[in-house]
């Protein structure tokens, strides 16, 4: 049997390194099927490879973000956006002395059941869904049932609690008020994640809004545009220095109430003056009459769909689940691909055969 010191020593430098308000891997409440533990990396350590290493991760780079089919490459995907949180939450975790390895395992898999084309494509599939539909209750979905042929990735509790518990969507908040709170993640290393996210996207929706020529930095609200800071890089500084300073030594991630007036004024802004521009909203519309239209061609065709799975479908499992299970992993490529396959017309070259007698025939 292999030496499992080298895990034994991470999880002691955990318990004398961390805070008392971090998750430490030895702390953990286990995996759904229990495992021998690996002899190098702690339970966490193992999750981060598990993600970073799966089908869904990987599909995350051909799926959108804000901006649908984009010609600029600069402009985020949902893998980019997923990096970013990574980023944001390692540091604040960092400085707040929390699990570094268990809030990058909850951020790299925060996104996973995500549709493509962004939010719209989440909009159809909870119109299609017999039980509705959340891309973070399908992300859990991802890693429990359907990654790995089926099997699952067999995630800590404490990793699907945190991808679970991410969401804000648009008018919940990032932070708690109280450690009483019903809704509160397992870890403060959740709470970590859920913030990161807000903090990653109002600025890199802003930054590629502003890249797109949609607004200038200018448009940005002026409470905003004072508090935040007047660039990217300013914005962002100031909001994780802001969490930092109002988070230690506390089991609740917080901002100031200066800092989270101007971050909610520039979400609303984001909703208010961004998603719903012309601009985005026409590729919106068409981007989801692709989807209805691919849903209802299978619902017509099912065996179309069924010979299209790598899998047979589980017993017990309804049709409009795997439906739903199947349109929500298509990329944004993919799924115009398999639209073109559908209903767009094609011209068939003539086999090489028939065309030389065609040839001699005349």
């Amino acid at each position: 049997m292999l030496d499992a010191s080298i895990r034994v020593s991470f999880e002691e430098s955990e318990k004398a390194f961390l805070s008392s308000f971090a998750c430490k891997a030895i702390d953990s409440r286990g995996r759904e099927k229990d495992e021998e533990s690996c002899f190098i990396r702690t339970c966490f350590q193992r999750d981060v490879d598990r993600i970073t290493h799966c089908e869904s991760f990987r599909r995350l780079k051909h799926k959108t973000q804000v901006f649908l089919s984009p010609a600029n490459d600069h402009f985020r995907t949902r893998l980019t956006h997923t990096l970013e949180v990574v980023c944001t939450a390692r540091c604040i975790s960092r400085c707040l002395k929390l699990n570094e390895n268990l809030t990058e395992a909850i951020a790299l898999g925060h996104d996973l059941g995500h549709t493509p084309f962004g939010h719209s494509g989440e909009m159809v599939l909870n119109e299609i869904s017999e039980t509705g539909f959340h891309h973070a209750s399908h992300s859990v979905r991802v890693v429990t049932k359907l990654e790995k042929n089926g099997e699952g990735l067999n995630l800590t509790k404490e990793v699907i609690d945190g991808i679970l518990k991410h969401s804000k969507g648009k008018h919940g908040s990032a932070t708690f008020d109280s450690a009483d709170d019903s809704s509160l993640p397992l870890t403060v290393e959740a709470q970590v994640v859920r913030i990161a996210d807000l903090v990653a996207y109002i600025n890199h929706d802003v930054d590629d809004a502003i890249r797109a020529g949609i607004i200038k930095s200018t448009d940005l609200p002026p409470q905003a545009y004072e508090v935040l800071g007047d660039r990217h890089s300013i914005r962002i500084h100031n909001m994780i220095r802001d969490i930092i300073d109002n988070s230690e030594n506390s089991d609740i991630i917080k901002m100031s109430n200066k800092m989270a007036e101007a971050t909610s004024i520039l979400k609303s802004f984001l909703y208010n003056e961004v998603y719903t521009r012309p601009e985005i909203d026409v590729a919106v519309q068409k981007s989801q009459n692709l989807l209805r239209q691919l849903a209802e061609w299978y619902i017509k065709n099912p065996d179309d769909l069924i010979k299209s799975l790598k899998h047979p479908i589980p017993e017990h499992q309804s049709f409009n689940r795997t439906l739903v299970d199947y349109l929500a992993g298509m990329t944004d490529d993919f799924a115009l691909r398999r639209f073109q396959e559908i209903f767009v017309p094609h011209y068939y070259s003539l086999p090489e055969l028939f065309k030389s007698k065609t040839e001699k025939s005349i």
